[in-house]
C-alpha cells in the first residue's frame, strides 16, 4: 500500500532522465526523447508493452544533457514523479526522435539501481499517495494540524485571487477553475506550480518538498509574486501602455501572462517572444503583419517536436528578414556616373544614354518607378557586366538570376507551403540575399526559359515584369503581396525570337551589337590584358602585347561578335609568358628589368649552358619585358584558326557571298550553285529551312521569267536556264541549319553568275529577300550582318534601300571603310554585284523596274 493508504506503484519502475522540464504530480508535460538510453526504454517498453502498468514510468530530472550520453551514468536525482505516457508520437526530423505526453501520478524515491542498460531501471518508493490527484474530495486538510490548515486556506484564497485576474474564457485558465472545485487542497501546490510561469529550479525545489506543510511553504511565494506582478501590469497598462513591454522584460517570470499550455514553459518561449518582437519591428504592411502575428499565435501552441513547428518557424523568420521597407539611396549624380560607365565599359553607347536618362528623370521625379530593360545581343559582349555597372553606377545592391534551363514556374513563385520542402521563389530570396528593396535584378538568359508540366516560368515572369502589377507581387510560399515596383529589372538575351509576345512587350528591349576590330583592340588594352595579367600573376614591366599582335589575334585566332574567346586567347598568352618567367628566374625584381624598344620583336631563343658534372641544363632568364609578336603568338597558339579565304572561293561562276544573322553575331554565308546535264530539277543542300527553300524557289523562277533580258541561257544555249539542265544549290557548313528571307538577293547573284558565265564580285557581299516582280524588300540584323562583313574583309555592301536607316547605328569608321549600295530591286543588285555592271538586251525596256 502507499503511505497513508491507496494504490501503488510497481516497485520496479523504468527511469526517463530528462533535463527539458520537471514534472510534478498532477500535471501533464511534452517531453521529446533522443538520446540512446530514452529511446531504448520507448522502444522497448512502452511500444511493446500490452498492459496499462507497461506504460507507467518514472521521470527523473537528470544533471547532464541526455543528448550526449555516455556508457557512465550521471548522478541521478533522488526524488522523481512516475507518470503515465498517454501518447508517443516518432518522428525522423531533423533526426530520430520520440515525443512523450507524460501525465504525473506520484512522488518516489530511487532505492537503488537494477540495471543501467539499455535503459535504467531502478527500485523505487512510493512518497504520495495515489488517489489524491484523481479522486475528488469533500474535506480539504486535515484539521489536526492548525499551521497546515492555515496555509493551505491562504495557498486556495491566492490562488482564486489569481484565477479572478485572468480571463475565464482562456481554456487552460477554465480547466484551472475546475481543478479548484474538484481537487483536495493538498494537490493545489503541485497543481499550480506546474500551470503557473515559474523556472524548472523553482519546481525541482516543490519535487524534492516531500512533508506537505513544506510544499505549501514552496509554493506559496511563486504564486505570490505571480499575483503581484500582474498587478503590476494591470496598473502599467492603465498610466501608460507604451511602458508595459519594459515592464514586461524587467518582471521576466512574474510579470508574464498565465502559462497557455498544459507544458511546462521552457527557452522556446523566449524565443517567440523575440520573435514577436522582430515582427512587430519588421515595419511590414498591416496585411502581412497580421498574416504574421496569426502564425506567430499558432506557433505558440505547437510543440517543437512537431513538423509543423520548423516549417512555421521557417516562414516567420522569412518575412521578418524580407526588406519590407529597407532601401538604399540612389547616387543621383550625372557626371560621375557617366565617368563610371565609361572607365568600365568601352562602346555601349545606347546603354550608357538609357541609364543616365533614368538618373536624370528621377532627378526631377523622386517616386519613379524601376524600368524593366532587356539587353539583347550575341554573347561575350558585356551584357551581364554591363548590368552590375549599372548597380554600381545608382549606389544599389545588384543580384544576378540565372534562368537558362528554368522550366517550373515554382522557380519564379514559389512553392505553397502545403508541400513538403517548398520555399519562396527566386526572387523574394534575392530580395531576402540583399537586404533592400530597390536593388537591381538582372535576370540572366531570359530567352532561354523552358516549359513544362510544372508550368510556365515566362508565364509567370509576366506578373514580376509588368510594372502595373508588380507593386503587389505575390509569391505562392509569403502568400502575401510584396511591392517590387522600386527593383531596376535588366534582362538579358541572345534573340528575341524565343521570348513569348506578352513577356517581351512588357520590356524595353535595348539591342547590343558586337564589338568592331577597332573596338576589340581598345577593349583588350583597356580591360581584358590587364585583367589577365593580375590573375596570372603578371606585370606589365614582364609582358607587353602590342597592338598588332592583339588585332593579329582578333581577326585569325578568334571569329566571334564579343570577346570572350579573345579573353581566352590572352589568357593562354599570359600562362606561356608565366612558365618562361618561372623558369628563368624565380623572383624577378622590377628595377632590372630591360625596357622595351622597337627592336624586340619576340622572345630571345633560350640558350643552354652545360655545365661540367652535371646531367641538367640551366636556363637563362628572358629579356623583360617580353613582347609577343606574330612568331610567338604562332609557337603559343598554333596556326591560325581563319584565314581570309573570300576571294579564294571566287575563282568559278556560280559562288556569291551573303549575310546571316546568328544568335552569336552576324556570319558571311557562301552560296555555290552548279548546273549538269538533266530534267530541269533543282536541289538545295545544306539543312535548309522551308523560308530559304522558298527564295531558292522564287529566284529560280525570276531568273527564267529574265532570262532574254539579262541573256541567261542553259548548258547548250538554249533561252530556258532550266531546259534539259538541272541547277543544285549548296550553302555549305551542312552542320548547320539555315533558314530565313535574307538570302534572297544572294541566290539570285549565284544563279546569275552560273547562267551567264561571270564571276560575282569578290569584295561584296549582300542580304535582303526578294520577290516574285523583283522587288528587295528589308531585313533584320544590319548592323551585326555589316560588322561580319567588315571582319572578313568585304569592301562593299548590297542592302536593302529600305534599310538604309539602319546605316546610322554603324560607328563611324565602319561607314568610312565600306562601301553601300542600297537596292530597290534586282537589276540594281547584279550592277552592283557584277564588274561593269549586269547588262540588259538593248531591245527590252525596263517595264517590271520600280524607282523607289
Amino acid at each position: 500500500m502507499a503511505p497513508g493508504g491507496g494504490i501503488l506503484i510497481p516497485t520496479r519502475l523504468p527511469l526517463l532522465l530528462t533535463h527539458e522540464g520537471v514534472l510534478l504530480p498532477g500535471s501533464t508535460v511534452r517531453f521529446t526523447v533522443g538520446s540512446a538510453r530514452n529511446m531504448q526504454l520507448v522502444s522497448q517498453r512502452l511500444l511493446k508493452g500490452t498492459s496499462l502498468k507497461s506504460t507507467i514510468i518514472g521521470v527523473l530530472p537528470n544533471s547532464r544533457d541526455p543528448e550526449h550520453d555516455s556508457d557512465d551514468l550521471p548522478a541521478l536525482h533522488g526524488i522523481g514523479t512516475a507518470g503515465i505516457a498517454v501518447q508517443v508520437v516518432g518522428s525522423n526530423w531533423p533526426k530520430p526522435h520520440y515525443t512523450l505526453l507524460i501525465s504525473g501520478l506520484c512522488r518516489f524515491r530511487v532505492s537503488s539501481l537494477l540495471k543501467e542498460r539499455p535503459f535504467v531501471l531502478a527500485e523505487v518508493e512510493q512518497l504520495d499517495k495515489l488517489e489524491q490527484y484523481t479522486t475528488p474530495a469533500t474535506e480539504g486538510v486535515s484539521a489536526d494540524d492548525g499551521e497546515l490548515r492555515e496555509l493551505s486556506k491562504k495557498f486556495y484564497q491566492a490562488s482564486l485571487q489569481l484565477l479572478g485576474m485572468l480571463d475565464v474564457s482562456i481554456p487552460v485558465v477554465a480547466k484551472f477553475r475546475r481543478l479548484l472545485d474538484s481537487l483536495p487542497r493538498e494537490t493545489l501546490p503541485d497543481v499550480v506550480a506546474s500551470m503557473i510561469h515559474t523556472s524548472n529550479k523553482e519546481k525541482l525545489q516543490v519535487l524534492d518538498a516531500v512533508s506537505l506543510e513544506e510544499r505549501f511553504k514552496k509554493a506559496l511565494p511563486m504564486l505570490t509574486r505571480q499575483i503581484d506582478g500582474l498587478k503590476l501590469l494591470q496598473k502599467t497598462r492603465k498610466t501608460s501602455p507604451d511602458n508595459e513591454k519594459r515592464v514586461r522584460e524587467s518582471l521576466p517570470l512574474a510579470g508574464r501572462q498565465f502559462n497557455l499550455d498544459e507544458e511546462d514553459e521552457d527557452e522556446d518561449g523566449d524565443d517567440t517572444t523575440v520573435l514577436e518582437r522582430k515582427v512587430r519591428a519588421a515595419n511590414m504592411p498591416e496585411a502581412a503583419l497580421k498574416v504574421c502575428l496569426k502564425e506567430l499565435k499558432r506557433l505558440k501552441k505547437l510543440p517543437q517536436s512537431m513538423p509543423e513547428y520548423a516549417l512555421t518557424r521557417n516562414y516567420l523568420d522569412l518575412m521578418v528578414e524580407l526588406p519590407w521597407s529597407k532601401s538604399t539611396k540612389d547616387c543621383l549624380d550625372i557626371r560621375a556616373a557617366r565617368t563610371l560607365l565609361d572607365n568600365d565599359h568601352y562602346a555601349m553607347d545606347k546603354l550608357k544614354r538609357r541609364v543616365l536618362e533614368y538618373l536624370a528623370v528621377r532627378q526631377l521625379k523622386t517616386s519613379l518607378k524601376g524600368p524593366i530593360l532587356c539587353f539583347v545581343g550575341p554573347p561575350g559582349v558585356g551584357k551581364t557586366s554591363v548590368g552590375r555597372s549599372i548597380a554600381r553606377t545608382l549606389g544599389r545592391e545588384f543580384h544576378r538570376i540565372a534562368l537558362g534551363g528554368v522550366c517550373d514556374q515554382s522557380d519564379i513563385r514559389g512553392h505553397r507551403r502545403t508541400y513538403v520542402g517548398s520555399m519562396p521563389g527566386r526572387i523574394i530570396n534575392g530580395l531576402k540575399t540583399v537586404g533592400v528593396n530597390n536593388p537591381v535584378f538582372l535576370l540572366d538568359e531570359v530567352d532561354k526559359l523552358g516549359k513544362s508540366l510544372q508550368g510556365d516560368p515566362a508565364a509567370a515572369l509576366l506578373e514580376v515584369l509588368d510594372p502595373e502589377q508588380n507593386h503587389s507581387f505575390t509569391d505562392h510560399y509569403l502568400n502575401v503581396a510584396f511591392d517590387l515596383s522600386q527593383v531596376l529589372f535588366i534582362a538579358t538575351a541572345n534573340t528575341t525570337a524565343t521570348i513569348p509576345p506578352a513577356l517581351l512587350d512588357r520590356m524595353e528591349v535595348l539591342q547590343v551589337p558586337g564589338y568592331t576590330q577597332e573596338e576589340k583592340v581598345e577593349i583588350a588594352h583597356r580591360h581584358l590584358i590587364p585583367n589577365q595579367l593580375e590573375q596570372h600573376g603578371l606585370t606589365p614591366q614582364q609582358l607587353l602585347i602590342p597592338q598588332d599582335t592583339t588585332q593579329d589575334i582578333i581577326s585569325r585566332h578568334t571569329r566571334e561578335a564579343g570577346v570572350r574567346s579573345l579573353e581566352r586567347k590572352i589568357g593562354a598568352v599570359c600562362r606561356a609568358v608565366a612558365v618562361k618567367v618561372a623558369e628563368g628566374h624565380p623572383s624577378i625584381k622590377t628595377d632590372t628589368l630591360i625596357p622595351a624598344g622597337p627592336a624586340i620583336a619576340r622572345v630571345k631563343e633560350e640558350t643552354k649552358i652545360k655545365r661540367k658534372g652535371r646531367d641538367r641544363d640551366k636556363v637563362i632568364p628572358p629579356e623583360m619585358p617580353i613582347v609577343i609578336d606574330h612568331i610567338a603568338l604562332k609557337d603559343i597558339l598554333g596556326p591560325p584558326l581563319f584565314e581570309m579565304e573570300v576571294s579564294e572561293r571566287f575563282t568559278l561562276p556560280g559562288v556569291a557571298l551573303g549575310l546571316a544573322w546568328t544568335p552569336l553575331g552576324g556570319e558571311i554565308m557562301f552560296v555555290e550553285a552548279s548546273r549538269m546535264e538533266g530534267e530541269g530539277q533543282l536541289t538545295l543542300t545544306g539543312q535548309l529551312g522551308d523560308v530559304m527553300k522558298e527564295s531558292a524557289h522564287l529566284a529560280i523562277s525570276w531568273l527564267r521569267a529574265n532570262a532574254k533580258t539579262y541573256q541567261l541561257t542553259n548548258m547548250v544555249g538554249a533561252p530556258d536556264p532550266l531546259e534539259g539542265t538541272d541547277i543544285h544549290l549548296h550553302f555549305p557548313a551542312g552542320a548547320v541549319t539555315k533558314d530565313g528571307p535574307s538570302a534572297g538577293i544572294t541566290i539570285v547573284a549565284c544563279l546569275a553568275s552560273l547562267f551567264s558565265g561571270r564571276l560575282v564580285r569578290s569584295d561584296v557581299a549582300m542580304t535582303g529577300e526578294i520577290t516574285l516582280r523583283g522587288l528587295v524588300l528589308p531585313v533584320g540584323g544590319i548592323k551585326d550582318k555589316v560588322l561580319a562583313a567588315y571582319r572578313a574583309g568585304v569592301k562593299c555592301v548590297i542592302l536593302p534601300k529600305r534599310n538604309e536607316k539602319d546605316l546610322e547605328e554603324l560607328p563611324a569608321n565602319i561607314r568610312a571603310n565600306l562601301d553601300f549600295v542600297t537596292a530597290g530591286n534586282l537589276d540594281e543588285v547584279l550592277n552592283a554585284a557584277f564588274d561593269g555592271g549586269f547588262q540588259r538586251t538593248a531591245d527590252k525596256q525596263c517595264d517590271w523596274k520600280l524607282k523607289l
